[in-house]
């Protein structure tokens, strides 16, 4: 028999919690756990429960979702079924996060099935970006990631942190749930929107039909969405039906939290925690740049094991300064060249440490990383490493021209005559590379707006020039002392 605290497994036996009069007996992998303060982990009962050592024995005993029942979950199982190889890298990567996830569900009082959401959003890789720029596991759109208070900006995004995006689609889901009392609805309003699963169920109730999910009139997108989660869900609950193997997963904690009080170089942070850099970053998606910055993110995850290692190792370190990077503000907008010598690096170096296109200009007020001072020992201030951005304007403005093509005329020829790329052409005119035009055929150009003026305003002078009256001579009209013309 193992405790539970408020849904939180305390997967050692043997285990007691002090504040209740208990002797605490910890073992691995709790060893050196300090025990929460009763406000922090608000202790009112504590429940016996089951021991399993498997995480997916765990989840399955969560299920609490009606079932869906559709030809478009057979769809999905036979899909899924034909590529036990996918299942299998899905779930194996799943490994890091998953027990994680479960407990957050757990608290909550919410369907344990909903743990694999993450599977149908992003295969679980928390690097994952959608074409509609949805990014993390859990798929959160730039704004609604800000209205779930995930942070974003230059140098971390919060729709990709593990901790973080997961109180947040549990909250949004949570939500969702209240506002439609119902778990498919919610979950067709996770992928859909709230607003429109609410149109929907408006008009269906307009016309005396049922507002159940299978019911809703709704994208293709999110009628395919339940099914694959009951698909998933199915496949779990038994995948030896479904010519799928499961990854071992132990109903322990992976990670655990270490708080970082200087900036600290990631590959550092790696190095002395004895964790391969992929694994780190797997951990620790949210952080895209060489440098951790303290102040801006107060902890990282480790393996279990390595946490102590890690800080061990950073105590016992004397290689130097932890941070070789640091943040520079840009004092007015200026080219990447110019702000490349203002901080002593190569402008390829800048551009590729900080993601800047060609032929921008780096806008005022800008965070930079740049390299840090040998005898600089000040940390990036929490203001900057929380709320820093870049601003980018290109460097010169392009505006749309429509040319005519003459006979003969190619995206090379076109490209070679207006001084742009074949790529350009392509692009803006929705072409293949070795297209065609022909005569007269309206071509699509995007020139340098002073370029453009001057075109514009030749064209008018010339223009002008044309309808310009010619002036009268004296031979063709003679005035008469009388004030009367005639004809010379």
């Amino acid at each position: 028999m193992t405790f539970r605290f408020l849904g939180r497994c305390l997967v050692c036996a043997g285990f007691f919690v002090s504040s209740l009069g208990y002797t605490a007996t910890p073992t691995s992998p709790l060893e050196g756990l300090a025990p929460l303060e009763v406000q922090e982990s608000n202790i009112r009962f504590v429940v016996p429960m089951a021991t399993t050592d498997d995480l997916w024995e765990r989840i399955r005993s969560g299920y609490a979702m009606p079932n869906l029942e559709s030809d478009l979950v057979r769809d999905r199982e036979n899909w899924y079924t034909a590529r036990p190889d996918y299942i299998f890298r899905m779930t194996e990567r799943s490994k890091k996060y998953l027990f994680h996830i479960v407990e957050e569900l757990e608290l909550r009082n919410m369907p344990t099935e909903l743990a694999l959401l993450p599977f149908v959003e992003s295969a679980f890789n928390p690097q994952a970006v959608s074409s509609a720029k949805a990014a993390g596991m859990w798929q959160f759109m730039p704004a609604t990631g800000k209205h779930f208070e995930l942070k974003q900006n230059v140098f971390r995004d919060d729709r990709r942190d593990v901790l973080a995006s997961t109180r947040a689609a549990l909250d949004y889901l949570q939500k969702l749930h209240g506002m439609f009392g119902d778990w498919h609805l919610a979950l067709a309003a996770y992928n859909w929107g709230e607003g429109s699963v609410g149109r929907a169920i408006g008009k269906n109730k307009r016309l005396g039909l049922a507002t159940d999910y299978p019911s809703l009139t709704m994208p293709m997108e999110t009628r395919f969405y339940v099914p694959k989660l009951q698909a998933i869900k199915n496949i779990v609950a038994n995948p030896g039906s479904f010519n799928s193997t499961l990854p071992q997963i132990g109903n322990h904690p992976y990670f655990q939290s270490v708080s970082i009080r200087r900036d600290i170089d990631t590959v550092l942070a790696a190095k002395l925690a004895e964790v391969p850099l992929s694994d780190f970053k797997a951990l620790n998606p949210s952080l895209s740049k060489p440098v951790i910055m303290a102040a801006g993110t107060p902890q990282i995850l480790l393996p279990w094991d390595n946490a102590d290692i890690f800080e061990r190792n950073l105590l016992g370190f004397s290689g130097g300064r932890l941070a070789s990077w640091t943040v520079w503000i840009a004092p007015t907008t200026m080219k990447a060249a110019d702000a490349a010598k203002r901080t002593g690096m190569p402008e390829t170096q800048l551009r590729e440490i900080n993601n800047i296109p060609p032929r921008m200009l780096i806008k005022a007020g800008s965070a930079l990383l740049v390299p840090r001072s040998a005898h600089s020992e000040k940390d990036v201030t929490e203001k900057v490493a929380d709320s820093g951005q870049m601003s980018l304007a290109p460097e010169t403005v392009l505006v749309k021209k429509t040319v005519k093509a003459v006979n003969g005329d190619t995206v090379a020829s076109l490209a070679k005559r207006y001084k742009t790329s074949a790529t350009n052409i392509v692009q803006w005119n929705k072409v293949s590379a070795s297209a065609n035009f022909n005569a007269g055929q309206q071509v699509v150009l995007f020139v340098p707006a002073k370029a453009a003026r001057a075109k514009k305003a030749n064209g008018a002078k010339k223009s002008k020039e044309a309808v310009k009256p010619k002036p009268k001579t004296k031979a063709k009209t003679v005035a008469n002392a009388s004030g009367k013309k005639k004809a010379g």
